[in-house]
């Protein structure tokens, strides 16, 4: 599948230009080629994977790229061959236990970076990820310092919940780690911020990211770190969410529900299971629409029952049988959480010129101007078939 590359390059020379430090996609957000192509030709050479998977990947499409492997559980083997084959020299963990298996896997290497993730509250998130990851607030001190005398180099990373729309839950993150950092009496080198960072959806419009970064900054400086200690973030909605649109195709209008081609367990997967408000626009292949809206329910292709989209997703009221509905915003976690469940799946993509949602990266760069002027983007729609 592709999609909009150039909306990629200009959120990832968005964050290169504005971020200060280093930027690393996570890749989980998507995978597709052409979206890791698009950062690449900015600069980003730092990824979050999280899977060996991801790591292979990477490593087979750009070798000069680093790699951090932030999943805080992962096999042994994984790790293994991580070290060793592919040359990851960062990895994240949450307990002693992970620590154990890293120390073991890389035969007790004396050049890893290891990442300390910190729970922290996921209050300003609309998708909260503080319940399965990160070490308590009681815990971390102990845990640093027993992991400072394995790492060359030590950090601490944290996640505010994916779509932060709060700049402040950043200050917060940061002032609990400056605290356990303190408690901890440890030298830190290496300060991540995680991701969360948010894009523009129908009734989500979140505070500019310029906040954001400002808010980041300023606290970095305060921190109790070493004089040359980095500073990371990992994006990965932010750079990928406005770059991929689906048209799906009715095939059943009954009851104020539309069936229709892609589903929960097609790119629709927030859509169903975290009421995501994704962007809706209906196009006739042959003809208008008449001008009365109606709230509708989606149904996904499959047999599951659970396969539904609750919206409400306002659209013409005479749509049909053979319409198409475009959904927007599907660059993050869309192709990415696709399955080929009941045999369904099959795409194709089309390129269309118009832009219908709104843009995180429409106000101009805060402390330097874009490198160069990007030309006017074409979209890539993935029509599911």
């Amino acid at each position: 599948m592709r999609g909009r590359p150039e909306r990629v390059s200009i959120a990832a020379t968005w964050f290169r230009d504005n971020f200060p430090g280093e930027v690393l996609y996570a890749v989980k957000a998507n995978p597709s080629p052409w979206a890791l192509d698009a950062m690449y030709a900015t600069g980003l050479r730092w990824f979050d994977v999280a899977s060996e998977e991801e790591i292979k990947l990477i490593a087979s499409r750009y070798p000069d790229a680093k790699m951090a492997f932030m999943h805080p559980v992962k096999s042994r083997k994984a790790i293994e061959r991580a070290y060793f084959e592919h040359g990851v020299r960062t990895f994240s963990l949450d307990c002693e236990a992970e620590l154990e298996k890293i120390v073991a896997a890389t035969q007790r290497a004396d050049d890893l970076t290891l990442v300390v993730r910190l729970a922290v509250n996921n209050a300003d998130a609309v998708y909260a990820l503080s319940n399965k990851f990160g070490v308590s607030e009681e815990n971390a001190p102990a845990l640093l310092r027993k992991v400072r005398g394995f790492a060359d180099n030590l950090g601490v990373s944290f996640h505010v919940g994916s779509q932060c729309m709060n700049p402040s839950a950043y200050r917060d993150a940061m002032e609990l780690a400056s605290q356990i950092i303190r408690e901890a009496g440890v030298i830190l080198d290496v300060v991540d911020v995680g991701g969360g960072f948010p894009s523009a959806y129908p009734g989500m419009m979140p505070p500019d990211l310029e906040l954001y970064v400002k808010v980041i900054k300023e606290v970095f400086e305060q921190m109790p770190v070493a004089m040359n200690a980095q500073l990371w973030c990992e994006p990965g909605r932010a750079l990928v969410a406005e770059s991929s649109s689906i048209l799906a195709r009715v095939e059943l209008v009954k009851d104020g529900a539309l069936h229709i081609n892609d589903g929960s367990y097609g790119n629709l997967f927030d859509a169903a299971h975290c009421k995501w408000p994704f962007p809706v626009k209906a196009h006739r292949p042959d003809g208008e629409f008449e001008g009365e809206t109606q709230a509708f329910k989606l149904y996904g292709p499959t047999c599951d029952s659970l396969d539904a989209m609750e919206g409400p997703f306002v659209l013409p009221a005479d749509i049909r049988e053979g319409d198409y509905i475009e959904l927007g915003m599907l660059g993050a976690y869309g192709v990415a959480m696709q399955t080929r469940f009941n045999g369904f799946g099959e795409t194709e993509t089309i390129s269309v010129k118009d832009l219908p949602w709104t843009s995180m990266y429409s106000v101009p760069v805060v402390e330097k101007p874009a490198r160069r002027a990007g030309r006017k983007p074409t979209r890539r729609l993935k029509v599911v078939r």
